[in-house]
């Protein structure tokens, strides 16, 4: 499934008409029938009960209005008792929208005008017509009334193409922004619908076709949602003739002291994943500890800068230990030390493997500049080590996190992987995705480790940096999900998504995940 900024919509919008010669006003009869559709299933959602209490149509000046109008037809046609408000002035109803204001005042149907004193009905249902994916900034004026007095309802609401006062790119609420019971988008999602805080004010995602040509709708210059239904085929059947060597051989650089858990944490998220052989690289002094720690995973003790954390001298065992690997991992837990990040630097200049580099890995390289990882990597950051690459704040990466990724992609020719609710993956090429699965069991310590070594895995069994990061996000919120349901939230713990991975990957394998939208 792909999503559209409200630029990408409107282009496909026009193609759709120009290219494709399916006028604009038809497109407006299908999202408008679309919300009708919906709002009828939830009416009539229990067997044997009549449709029941008032559908009351909130409708602002601009196609979104337009699409109000078309789904109150399409209700009052099919039986629903409806009433429907203009927000705004009647004078500023054009286009497709006045077509269908004035059909539906000629089958007798009152457009009222709004006034502040608007109050929901106490049962049926409010269908949010008000602001599309133009607005910006903050409602005004009789928008601002009702997005207030939709605030105030008890029953259902169900907003049409994004809830009104959302940013249709970043997903940041205005001041006055509608919480949906369920929100029927038109032709995509929208970028701001799939990443939080949009996400949360959306209630059920369902998406509406309109008849948007499938040669627009899977546009690969558009951001890809990575659901279930494409993560699917990203990640290979097990092979009855494959042995340890055909999955991929891991070298995972990690730990120092008091962080040796981030080692084993990473470790035992590419085992799980799948990988043939592991071997963890760490400061001699902590070698006793890993090799207790990991049963399944080789250690290599390497030379250390002081008592627990690596030093320069490290440098050839590792160059050795990676001529024999497929893929790396670096950065779990490496600390801080000064030393550790010469070694760094010296490491990154001459590895040319597949390669992760997450936490102290990153921590060690900030604020960094092109050239500083080698091509290819893919770098994995929350919001605070991005900021700190980056050089600016938490607050500015987060305002618009595709915007922050690319920029990253593009300055360090690597793949990008910005961790958090919607996690986005961007590459040096533009390719761009956003992750739909995770939980909030996510939320503890070493659950971002368990992902550096599910992506490790991936690489070392040969995928390509940016489909690893795409497929890793993916499982990884996959497992989240089952940690989630058996431990709870809080409470479940990173080593329970470590456990959790085979049972999120059987899932997938078997189509048992839900997408995290309907069709209708």
């Amino acid at each position: 499934m792909r999503v559209t900024t409200a630029e990408q919509m409107r282009r496909i919008d026009r193609e759709t008409a120009g290219a494709y010669r399916l006028p604009t006003l038809l497109l407006m009869e299908n999202a408008g029938s679309a919300v009708a559709n919906r709002v009828l299933q939830r009416l009539s959602a229990v067997p044997g009960r009549p449709m029941s209490g008032t559908v009351e149509v909130l409708c602002g000046h601009g196609n979104n209005g337009g699409d109000g109008f078309v789904a109150c037809r399409h209700l009052s046609a099919r039986g629903a008792s409806v009433r429907c408000f203009l927000a705004g002035e009647r004078s500023r109803v054009t286009g497709d929208s006045r077509v269908n204001l004035d059909a539906l005042e000629a089958l007798g149907i009152e457009v009222h005008p709004f006034d502040s004193g608007w109050r929901p009905p106490p049962q049926g249902m409010v269908i949010d017509a008000l602001l599309g994916t133009g607005f910006k900034g903050e409602p005004r004026d009789s928008a601002a009334d009702a997005i207030r007095g939709i605030l105030r309802s008890v029953v259902p609401v169900v907003s049409v193409d994004l809830p009104s006062g959302l940013d249709a790119d970043t997903g940041r609420p205005s001041s006055l922004c509608v919480r949906a019971t369920e929100t029927v988008t038109l032709g995509l999602p929208k970028l701001g619908m799939v990443q939080e805080p949009g996400r949360s004010h959306l209630g059920e995602l369902w998406v509406a076709p309109i008849s948007i040509p499938r040669a627009l709708r899977e546009d690969a210059r558009l951001t890809e949602w990575i659901t279930a239904a494409s993560a699917r085929p990203l990640w290979p059947a097990p092979s009855s003739t494959a042995h340890k060597a055909t999955h991929g051989r891991l070298f995972i650089l990690a730990g120092s002291t008091g962080l040796t858990g981030a080692a084993a944490l990473a470790a035992t998220g590419a085992l799980r994943s799948g990988v043939g052989l592991v071997t963890v690289g760490c400061p001699a002094d902590l070698n006793p500890t890993l090799e207790i720690k990991l049963t399944e995973a080789m250690t290599l003790p390497l030379p250390e800068a002081q008592t627990g954390t690596l030093g320069r001298a490290a440098l050839e065992p590792i160059l050795e230990a990676l001529a024999k690997s497929t893929a790396a991992v670096i950065g779990p837990g490496l600390g801080r030390c000064p030393e550790t990040a010469s070694l760094l630097r010296d490491l990154f200049s001459r590895l040319r493997i597949p390669l992760v580099v997450d936490a102290d890995g990153l921590n060690l390289m900030a604020p960094a500049r092109a050239g500083d990882f080698p091509p290819g990597a893919v770098l994995t950051p929350h919001p605070g080590e991005m900021a700190r690459l980056l050089g600016t704040d938490v607050e500015a990466v987060q305002s618009n996190r595709l915007d922050a990724a690319r920029e990253a992609a593009a300055m360090w020719d690597c793949v990008i992987l910005l961790k958090g609710p919607g996690t986005v993956v961007a590459a040096p090429d533009g390719s761009t995705s956003v992750n739909s699965s995770g939980s909030p069991a996510l939320a503890t310590g070493g659950s971002g480790d368990v992902l550096s070594g599910i992506i490790g895995a991936c690489l070392a069994r040969g995928d390509s940096p940016y489909r690893a990061a795409c497929i890793g996000a993916f499982v990884h919120g996959a497992a989240g999900e089952v940690a989630g349901e058996r431990h709870g939230s809080p409470g479940a713990l990173a080593g329970d998504v470590v456990a959790c991975i085979p049972e999120a990957l059987r899932r997938l394998r078997c189509g048992e995940l839900a997408e995290p939208y309907g069709v209708v």
